[in-house]
């Protein structure tokens, strides 16, 4: 039987993002991306009236019996049952202990069962393995380097959040030295000037050594970090997403050199669908053979 259309839905602490998802081919359908702000400081109706509007514009005349819905949600949220956890942080505070599922569920006017959660970093990498970089691997990492680290582990095709942003490493935890605030403070302490930013270190990296070196002190200690997590859990491909990633060609020399002279040659692959990996990840939990 082919398989249905889903939507998958990506929501931020700003924003919800949705797009129709051809299942059987692994694409995203054209022209079905619908986005729209949203203040996570809101009321629980207003927020969850602004994600309905959203997704029943995306489903664009879809029958109510075949709407499938993967939402990719920030955690800690109970993604099983669909009550956000969330609170003590800056956003959806009026939805904690909500079942986000069954008020969806009654807005939308579907049955609850047919509404997926995943968190949104495991969205990420589930997306990869679905339709693009990691298709056909098995044990993936998924990494999203940018103002934060968020990682996922993918084990046997399914994704989980692998929270690895504060483990140990160095003096400190993973996310001091793996995400852009580490490559602001470094040029600043090796040259005495401040950047905005991981892109202006990449136009410098050109004619400026210490850019180059940040660079390549960046991709080593990255390799630090993967050694031992690529040991543990026999990852055979690394995908890298965030705005860091835009800057891999700097990094990634030091980076596989460092893990091959440690014996490790696990694959070293960009995002293939970027900003989509998450809408598409989320709406593969509508299909039920791999659920």
């Amino acid at each position: 039987m082919e398989k249905p259309v889903a939507l998958g839905v990506d929501i931020g602490g700003s924003h919800i993002t949705a797009a129709l998802i051809d299942l059987e081919k692994r694409t995203l359908i054209e022209n079905s991306i619908k986005r729209s702000a949203v203040n996570s400081q809101e009321s629980k109706e207003v927020i969850l009236n602004a994600w309905v509007e959203i997704i029943n514009d995306a489903f664009d005349g879809l029958p109510f019996e075949s709407r499938l819905i993967g939402i990719a949600m920030p955690g800690p949220f109970d993604y099983e049952l669909g009550v956000s956890l969330i609170k003590d942080q800056d956003k959806f505070k009026s939805l904690y202990q909500v079942n986000v599922k069954d008020e969806l569920a009654k807005r939308l006017d579907i049955p609850s069962e047919n509404i997926h959660f995943i968190n949104d970093a495991a969205g990420f990498l589930q997306g990869e393995v679905f339709a693009g970089a990691a298709k056909g691997n098995a044990n993936v990492l998924g990494l999203t380097l940018g103002t934060g680290l968020g990682s996922s582990l993918c084990i046997n095709h399914k994704a989980t959040d692998a929270a690895l942003w504060n483990s140990p490493f160095l003096d400190g935890i993973a996310e001091d030295y793996l995400a852009t605030r580490w490559f602001v403070k470094r040029y600043s302490q090796l040259s005495g000037i401040s950047l905005d930013g991981v892109k202006e270190l990449v136009g410098a990296a050109k004619t400026d050594h210490l850019a180059t070196q940040v660079f390549m002190e960046f991709g080593y200690n990255l390799a630090q970090f993967l050694i031992p997590i690529i040991n543990k859990h026999k990852i055979d491909t690394v995908i890298v997403g965030g705005n860091i990633a835009q800057a891999f060609n700097e990094f990634s020399p030091e980076l596989i050199a460092t893990l091959k002279g440690n014996d490790i040659y696990a694959g070293i692959k960009i995002s293939e669908l970027k900003e989509h990996a998450a809408l598409i990840g989320a709406a593969s939990r509508c299909d039920v053979s791999l659920i």
